[in-house]
């Protein structure tokens, strides 16, 4: 019987994994991406975009916004922008798209990528684009110091129906709520009219109206492709949405 050299098994058996361990080494393009959630989630929901981006080499900084009103999220934006050493790819989710839209007039910041995310114009408000093309079924709950979630047990089917139940059910729970008056706020600033704009349709969307997504990326000139997924398709289809986002930052000049 022939012996095993143990040394050559460990070799074969954890050199696959350390392949995985490190990350590349980001040669070209933007090297920073900044992420920018939305309303009714933190930025732990970015933690499977974080680990698709981290293993291509790219640093990620995820912002967490108070939320309180739209001045305080976009000056939270700003302040992630400020602290990179290189050029910014700048990601918004749903309202995020309003913060980056602001925040992307940086001149650090050269590509802007809106993943199921608003993308107003100046003078339009998150709450005014909703009411726009409003879908059936809104289950936004308003306190009385006009705080704006999701009723908890509507949050899967409204939010990410294409997402495991145990997972939208912490999310559900753990939903940080925004203030009426930051969803109401008018942007004062649209970056997207001067830099490269990359969006994500999500089609099966039922918070934020597809045809809504479709007529503001067609308005903003953005490079636009469509998935088959809910309105938390970077949770549901974390790969192909990073994919879409290194497509941004190795196009970045």
């Amino acid at each position: 019987m022939k012996r095993i050299n143990k040394a050559l098994l460990a070799v074969a058996v954890f050199a696959p994994l350390a392949a995985h361990a490190f990350p590349d080494v980001v040669t070209s393009g933007a090297k920073n991406v900044i992420l920018v959630h939305g309303a009714y989630a933190d930025g732990s929901t970015w933690r499977q975009i974080h680990d698709q981006l981290w293993l291509k080499g790219y640093k990620i900084t995820v912002v967490q916004q108070p939320q309180t009103t739209l001045d305080e999220n976009v000056a939270a934006t700003r302040a992630a922008i400020d602290a990179q050493d290189g050029p910014v790819v700048l990601v918004g989710h749903d309202s995020g798209g309003a913060v980056i839209s602001i925040a992307g007039a940086s001149d650090k910041v050269k590509a802007l990528v809106y993943l199921a995310a608003v993308q107003p114009e100046v003078g339009e408000s998150v709450s005014q684009l909703l009411a726009s093309k409003p879908l059936p079924g809104n289950e936004v709950k308003t306190s009385r110091d006009g705080h704006l979630s999701l009723e908890p047990s509507k949050f899967r089917d409204v939010y990410a129906q294409d997402v495991p139940p145990n997972r939208t059910n912490f999310l559900s729970i753990a939903q940080p709520q925004i203030t009426k008056a930051t969803m109401d706020a008018p942007v004062w600033s649209a970056a997207w009219h001067t830099k490269p704009t990359y969006a994500i349709v999500a089609s099966e969307d039922r918070l934020l109206n597809p045809e809504l997504q479709r007529w503001m990326y067609q308005r903003g000139g953005s490079q636009v492709i469509e998935m088959k997924a809910s309105h938390a398709l970077h949770i549901s289809q974390p790969e192909e949405v990073a994919k879409f986002i290194i497509k941004a930052a190795l196009e970045a000049k």
